[in-house]
């Protein structure tokens, strides 16, 4: 079995701000060795279960993140942006997806830092009419590859989120939030071991033929987004084949990987001038 890691950070064990999550921040260092920490324990869960290789990939900002000296050695990094799937790079020819230190979608309700990939640009993701966030985009992309999602560990929104759109996933509740910059969290010593337990799991119901269905997105699949500004949607107006309406801007694309696409490019172009 191999096994994708794809790795974020703002639903990592105690963090709760955008200071600890932001290069050149005082915390940041802090919360790259304890989201090191987090991958370790899904690694080593993996391995728990009889995984035969295990790729991470760094998901959050510019994915330079994880301390490549810290990672247990038996797995290996994809880092650095752009890449081909971003979050999910390595996808292709995995078995099962493990999410570890994910966030909840935009304008969710005691979620700790929830966004949906740009906290500046970006209001809603739709995926054919369907709300989703993060979780959602790279999983729909993992599914487009036949790839299910296994796993997810965050606080206890973006779990139930993640379970209600992809099916009965193993979670691992590493913090209790309490608004969008609040939680109750937990020791690392306490969440690696629910990381680790989850993981394994996971990995073991994929072993026994019991895990979760790719979330697979019918096609053509319409992605729109909602723009938090008008000039945002100006500048993604822009772009080849889509329509506006207000602040939505909405494409059709022929797959999965090619929405994913369109929508990087989006952001970037929306995020510019």
């Amino acid at each position: 079995m191999n096994i994708l890691i794809a790795s974020d950070m703002e639903g990592v064990t105690g963090v709760v701000t955008w200071e600890q999550v932001t290069p050149g921040q005082a915390e940041y260092n802090r919360f790259r060795r304890l989201m090191t920490l987090d991958v370790n324990a899904a690694v080593q869960g993996a391995f728990d279960a009889g995984a035969k290789t295990v790729t991470v990939a760094d998901g959050h900002a510019s994915g330079t993140n994880l301390l490549l000296e810290e990672l247990d050695e038996r797995a290996r990094l994809n880092c650095g942006s752009p890449s081909p799937f971003s979050m999910v790079q390595g996808v292709v020819g995995m078995d099962g997806v493990l999410f570890v230190g994910y966030h909840a979608r935009a304008g969710a309700e005691n979620a700790v830092l929830a966004h949906t990939w740009s906290s500046r640009t970006v209001a809603n993701v739709w995926l054919n009419d369907r709300l989703v966030g993060e979780y959602g985009l790279n999983a729909a992309v993992a599914g487009h590859f036949g790839v299910p999602v296994l796993m997810i560990s965050g606080d206890q929104t973006v779990c139930a989120e993640a379970v209600e759109l992809l099916g009965p996933l193993e979670v691992a509740v590493v913090k209790q939030a309490s608004g969008f910059s609040s939680a109750e969290c937990l020791a690392p010593a306490v969440t690696g071991a629910l990381i680790r337990q989850a993981a394994r799991r996971a990995v073991e119901r994929l072993k026994s033929g019991d895990a979760p269905s790719p979330f697979q997105v019918e096609r053509p699949v319409r992605i729109a987004v909602d723009w938090l500004q008008p000039a945002m949607a100006d500048r993604a107006a822009l772009l080849p084949g889509v329509r506006r309406r207000g602040l939505r801007v909405e494409f059709v694309a022929e797959d999965m990987p090619a929405a994913y696409a369109w929508f990087r490019s989006a952001v970037a172009f929306a995020s510019a001038g």
